[in-house]
């Protein structure tokens, strides 16, 4: 038994191209997203903003192993409660924390991100991107400094 192929497909190169797109499309279907505004859609100019005190923190020059610390403070400066609903470091050795409840328009809050230098050495930049219900959905922050290793100093003896 044989089986018959009931689409007809045109040969040459505007067939092989429709084909090509056809199958494109079928892999990768188009996600309607609502949090992506619209190339001309207005801002929401009630949103909560997120305004933080200082976006990148350099931490200078710490031995390999140390942990640093750092608070990042923010400010809503919009005119809605702002709900952050993710912070996300770009390293596991960055693990942020950061307030779970709504935070009032002119109310200030924190995020606190750690960065453990155990098997890091050299220059490091790592980024938390903190989601929130604001314009744009997300914001970056960053934390910088050099990891010294501990064998390229000074020998005791």
């Amino acid at each position: 038994m044989g089986a018959c192929n009931q689409q007809k497909t045109e040969v040459g190169e505007a067939g092989m191209n429709q084909a090509a797109t056809q199958a494109a499309d079928a892999a990768n279907p188009t996600v309607d997203n609502p949090n992506v505004a619209a190339e001309t859609a207005a801002p929401n100019p009630d949103a909560p903003v997120l305004t933080f005190s200082e976006s990148e923190f350099d931490f200078g020059s710490i031995q390999q192993g140390e942990v640093v610390k750092h608070t990042f403070e923010f400010t809503n400066t919009g005119k809605t409660p702002l709900l952050i609903d993710n912070a996300q470091a770009s390293c596991g050795c960055t693990v942020p924390q950061w307030p779970k409840d709504p935070v009032a328009p002119g109310a200030k809050g924190k995020i606190d991100v750690q960065f453990d230098s155990h098997g890091k050495a050299g220059v490091q930049n790592k980024t938390v991107t903190v989601t929130a219900n604001t314009q744009p959905s997300t914001t970056v922050v960053t934390i910088k400094g050099t990891v010294l290793d501990g064998a390229a100093g000074p020998v005791r003896q």
